[in-house]
């Protein structure tokens, strides 16, 4: 067996690819609550990856269309519903709205009447900071990724406005760097006329990645290397990865990567273990460096990570 931590035994580190969410952050409340296998504690830890800078253009766009009350169930409306697959957008979105409460009448930002799709429990947390009354109904918070929100949205959104043989546009609202599976599967041209739903996707926010991510990253990894533990099977430490941004940094921190930014095998040092928060991700590492990360949650939250992890160490530990 594995050898028994006792509760001197320092946390484990998990250094949370992402900037750590206020006034609170559901990773860091999880994580520090959690206790592993053989009574192991973890200690989150946040670097951040990713710099977001919202676009004015899109702004602009979007605070038109709410203050002409453009995004209604009206025929004459130019769309029918929105879409959210990230928080930033829903930071986006949150700023224009919230800029413009004061000014505005009190069914500010107009949409009672309209379906607001999100793509899991993070980003319908993030539309609770829209302020609306009655408060916006979002749909979608189960499916977990774009895939199955598309799917799901073939069927709500077509009973949503049964009575039109043709559907409203839906506006999606995003970042410089997205997938397209949603807009793809929604106008896919095999879909009866009646099912096809257009999608306009309008950009709201730029992404890139913080020029001292790095740095900060092999500086954590440092001082999670510094930390004395007792001889283990088990993990020294946890790198969780949230989006395809920054994984060359992260694999090159790692000393994982050769010149051509491929995974060299063997060269893993065996104490360093990688979960994603999806398959988006696990897929992106798959395919883009030829690495296979080590867990992959089955839903995109704390605790799907959590039981990623969790299920992990008991299996390390059983074999031990």
């Amino acid at each position: 067996m594995a050898n028994q931590a006792t509760y001197q035994e320092p946390a484990v580190p998990v250094l949370l690819l992402k900037t750590r969410s206020i006034p609170g952050d559901s990773y860091y409340d999880k994580f520090t609550a959690a206790q592993l296998p053989n009574g192991r504690r973890l200690a989150p830890i946040f670097v951040p990856v990713m710099l977001h800078k919202f676009d004015d253009d899109g702004l602009g766009m979007l605070r038109s269309l709410l203050r002409e009350q453009k995004i209604s169930n009206r025929p004459d409306a130019s769309f029918g519903g929105m879409i959210f697959t990230s928080q930033r957008s829903v930071e986006a979105f949150a700023h224009v709205t919230n800029a413009e409460k004061t000014a505005q009448a009190p069914a500010w930002p107009h949409l009672q009447d309209v379906p607001v799709y999100s793509v899991g429990p993070a980003t319908t947390r993030a539309l609770s900071a829209v302020s609306q009354t009655p408060p916006l109904q979002v749909f979608g918070e189960h499916t977990g990724n774009g895939e199955a929100l598309a799917r799901y949205m073939l069927e709500h959104y077509g009973e949503w406005y049964r009575g039109r043989p043709t559907k409203p546009p839906l506006l999606f609202l995003v970042g410089e760097q997205r997938r397209d599976i949603i807009p793809k599967t929604l106008m896919d041209v095999s879909l009866a006329a009646d099912r096809r739903i257009e999608v306009t996707e309008k950009v709201i926010y730029g992404t890139g990645v913080m020029e001292s991510f790095p740095a900060d990253f092999e500086n954590q990894l440092r001082a999670a290397a510094a930390i004395n533990r007792a001889p283990s099977s088990l993990p020294s430490r946890w790198v969780v990865v949230f989006s395809p941004t920054g994984c060359d940094s992260m694999l090159r921190g790692l000393g994982m990567l050769d010149e051509v930014g491929k995974v060299v095998p063997g060269r893993r040092d065996g104490k360093t273990f990688i979960a994603t928060i999806g398959p988006t991700t696990r897929d992106f590492l798959i395919e883009t460096f030829g690495f296979q990360p080590d867990v992959c949650a089955a839903k995109p939250s704390p605790e799907g990570v959590l039981d990623a992890i969790t299920e992990f160490e008991t299996r390390i530990a059983l074999e031990s």
